[in-house]
């Protein structure tokens, strides 16, 4: 695993989403419930940004379609978007928040 810093945690207010780039891979960096997730930043269903949609319990909308995904596994939760998203393992150090890519 090769985790990254991509930005501070203060930077990220509970939910709220912040779009990084990781290793020119778009990532939607998003803190529900206090946790801090991180997956593509691109929706399944239109290709648009994730990290520009609603964040709340556990999920991020987007502002589109209006399609949701699970900011644990990447699942659709809500039509019209049938295919996941991929999610990273994300970390918190101090103030620093880091993502692993792993085979992406």
């Amino acid at each position: 695993m090769t985790f990254q810093r991509v930005c501070a945690a203060g930077d990220l207010a509970d939910d709220t989403a912040l779009g990084v780039e990781v290793n020119g891979v778009p990532v939607c960096l998003a803190r529900s419930n206090g946790e801090v997730y991180a997956l593509r930043d691109e929706c399944s269903h239109a290709d648009v940004m994730l990290s520009a949609g609603e964040v709340e319990d556990g999920k991020v909308e987007c502002w589109l379609h209006g399609s949701q995904f699970d900011l644990t596994s990447g699942e659709p939760t809500g039509l019209p978007a049938i295919r996941p998203v991929p999610v990273y393992d994300v970390k918190v150090e101090g103030d620093d928040v880091l993502v692993d890519l792993g085979q992406d």
